[in-house]
């Protein structure tokens, strides 16, 4: 069985596959969802316990992460579950009949449905003993039914992968306009954070005049280096680029990209943080919603 696609793909999606052979239909619904690391769960009529293991193994070599419920539905053949007539028995069953009317004249003449409840009339749908090649070449087409319904699970999941890639790039795109502009904001950092100081040091000047003007130069200049968010919007810009390339490389990047979106977040609260101009914050708070829903999506990706 080839490798999987190198294609994002999501961890959730749906597959059946229906399938017959040897005088029994089935159906495979195979579902995903979310998981932190590849489960899977089958739900097997009694008797087909023995080809779990090479269904379990067909699955991990397309499928690695998420939790998998795979659930298998036979039915038989109708004719095969008929129950079916004993003439030998319907012959001694009416004798008997005969011989006991014989002796009662006046007993009423049985029905068809009575002498059919006679015990051994009717042959219940049994079980004619399968010989093993029969059991064997079931176990292989059901298998294989499944590795059908398996593939086209990975089918819709890449599908899906495909759609909440489209949807990360765009989200991507937002994030790096408002990084561009949380880069402009900057600008005003240290004009807003003047006249922050100004106004906190005139106060400071009445109370205490012999402060040296020295030391309040050392002071603002210590504010102004704290509030520099060039180093921030640096890393937002790396971190973008490497989300890039993670979309790009496609397949089995959910867990880097989750990682990579805390670094996202790590360097947007410390923007926020370090915002004096009015303007910054807004876009640091813009800039936070865009890299959650950024989160929200990549949550979803194997």
């Amino acid at each position: 069985m080839p490798d999987p696609s190198p294609m994002l793909a999501s961890m959730t999606g749906f597959a059946r596959h229906r399938g017959e052979d040897h005088g029994i239909a089935w159906v495979w619904e195979v579902k995903s969802v979310n998981g932190r690391g590849l489960d899977v769960r089958f739900r097997l009529p009694n008797g087909l316990d023995a080809v779990e293991p090479a269904l379990r193994d067909a699955a991990q070599k397309l499928i690695r992460r998420g939790n998998i419920s795979a659930a298998l539905t036979v039915r038989h053949d109708e004719a095969a579950s008929r129950p079916t007539l004993d003439p030998a028995a319907l012959d001694a069953a009416l004798a008997l009949v005969e011989q006991v009317r014989a002796r009662i004249p006046d007993s009423p003449a049985p029905t068809a449905e009575s002498v059919l409840a006679l015990p051994g009339v009717l042959r219940p749908p049994a079980a004619e003993e399968e010989d093993e090649a029969v059991q064997e070449a079931r176990r292989s087409a059901i298998a294989a039914s499944f590795r059908a319904a398996i593939e086209a699970l990975a089918e819709a999941r890449r599908e899906e992968g495909s759609r909440i890639g489209a949807v990360l790039a765009a989200k991507l795109d937002e994030i790096e306009a408002l990084v561009t502009t949380a880069e402009a904001d900057a600008a005003t950092q240290p004009a807003a954070l003047r006249d922050k100081l100004t106004t906190a040091l005139q106060g400071m000047l009445d109370q205490v005049p012999q402060l040296p003007e020295e030391r309040l130069a050392q002071e603002v200049a210590l504010l102004a280096a704290r509030a520099d968010v060039r180093e921030e919007i640096d890393r937002l810009h790396a971190h973008i680029a490497q989300a890039r390339a993670l979309l790009a490389e496609g397949a089995l990047v959910g867990r880097r990209l989750d990682f990579l979106t805390q670094e996202f977040n790590r360097e947007a609260n410390t923007l926020c943080s370090k915002a004096a101009a009015p303007s910054l914050t807004a876009t640091g708070l813009a800039l936070k919603a865009a890299i959650e829903q950024f989160r929200e999506q990549v949550q979803n990706l194997e």
